[in-house]
């Protein structure tokens, strides 16, 4: 077989896992991928590839909507020092066990500290990077400089310098920093094979903020929701508001039919509704720069709006303009994997070709004669 490949995978929701699935699974067609992750990514993943390991990851802790910083800080703080040792030693034995060539980290920092310590070439493939390796104007950062240098900062520590980065992306700003390739965005093959129509219902994912769920009974659509831990019992006002359980083949049929959509600035769900052409009002999470980057680029491209908040007059001013955004949707780049999957694969290949050709060379410096 090809390579022996380590595949980090950050467990934190499931954008990293459905984006490691797919690049994961064609590697395999030609080399041997062993994965490690955490939290929800493990099982997922599990169900979809082989060889997956679990490892210490770590998490964010909410309040309303909102990342609270310290609070993540002092919860993965508190957690590390009684799971890291346990599943660090076990994850040490099994690599150890299995020297790989190269390592690819999807924003799981276990994975890169591993590629340091043992000198193997780390490429990352993730979407997160594009803050730190592409320049953002004004117009992208506005006011949130702090939540915007709190988000550079994570990124940098939470993956050490790889050799190459590969960022998957439905916008192009300028690369910043060398060795970074920007690719389109990774969709799950569901996604790909699924055929749009444009229905008459607004897609909602959201944790049933009061403000928009008064917005969504008052719409001239009606609106399918999905993402609220506590379900109501039944649907709202004759069913205007309907509330959907969590359900992937549920919710892409409702995506794939749907009118637009309303989301935060989550990665995955903002290019798969691009996909679909579908367009997007987005209302990315206080704290969360890099839902903020994803919402403004959205708006920028003509995909749909960025919002704050959402009420009935925001709303409705996004309802009011879905011809335009279609429009613009309907001349986006196609959807698919293979120019991406391709470019991702020759990276790596070219990382481990270089390491062998590096240590080559030096253990030949090592067999020359003493003069």
């Amino acid at each position: 077989m090809g390579l022996r490949i380590l595949y980090g995978v950050n467990g934190e929701g499931l954008g990293h896992a459905t984006r490691s699935q797919v690049v994961a699974g064609a590697l395999l067609e030609r080399h041997d991928v062993r994965v490690v992750t955490s939290g929800g990514a493990l099982a997922y993943l599990r169900e979809r590839l082989p060889d997956v390991e679990e490892v210490f990851g770590p998490s964010f802790a909410m309040e309303n909507g909102e990342i609270r910083r310290w609070a993540t800080v002092r919860h993965n703080l508190a957690t590390a020092p009684r799971e890291l040792p346990v599943t660090v030693r076990h994850w040490l034995e099994v690599v150890d066990a299995w020297r790989p060539d190269v390592v690819v980290t999807d924003f799981e920092p276990l994975a890169g500290l591993y590629a340091r310590s043992a000198h193997v070439p780390l490429v990352s493939v993730d979407n997160i990077h594009m803050i730190d390796r592409c320049r953002h104007d004004d117009g992208i950062v506005g006011d949130e400089h702090a939540d915007f240098a709190i988000a550079r900062a994570v990124t940098r520590a939470m993956v050490p310098t790889a050799g190459d980065y590969v960022i998957t992306t439905f916008f192009r700003p300028p690369v910043l920093r060398g060795r970074t390739r920007l690719v389109e965005p990774l969709l799950r093959p569901e996604v790909l094979a699924a055929a749009p129509e444009r229905g008459d219902h607004l897609l909602v994912y959201s944790g049933g903020e009061p403000e928009l769920l008064a917005a969504l009974r008052d719409a001239p659509l009606p609106s399918r929701v999905y993402g609220m831990r506590d379900l109501p019992e039944a649907a709202e006002d004759g069913g205007r508001v309907t509330f959907r359980p969590r359900s992937e083949a549920g919710f892409l049929e409702d995506l794939r039919t749907a009118r637009a959509v309303v989301t935060g600035g989550g990665f995955s769900l903002l290019c798969e509704a691009i996909a679909l052409r579908k367009p997007v009002l987005s209302v990315p999470l206080h704290g969360q720069f890099e839902q903020t980057m994803n919402g403004r680029y959205l708006e920028r491209a003509g995909y749909g709006r960025c919002a704050g908040t959402v009420d009935g007059e925001a709303l409705g001013g996004f309802l009011g303009d879905l011809a335009r955004f279609e429009s613009a949707l309907d001349v986006a780049p196609p959807p698919g994997n293979d120019a991406a999957l391709r470019t991702i694969e020759d990276v790596v290949c070219a990382a481990a070709a270089d390491s062998r050709a590096e240590r080559r060379a030096l253990r030949r410096v090592a067999r020359r004669p003493v003069a």
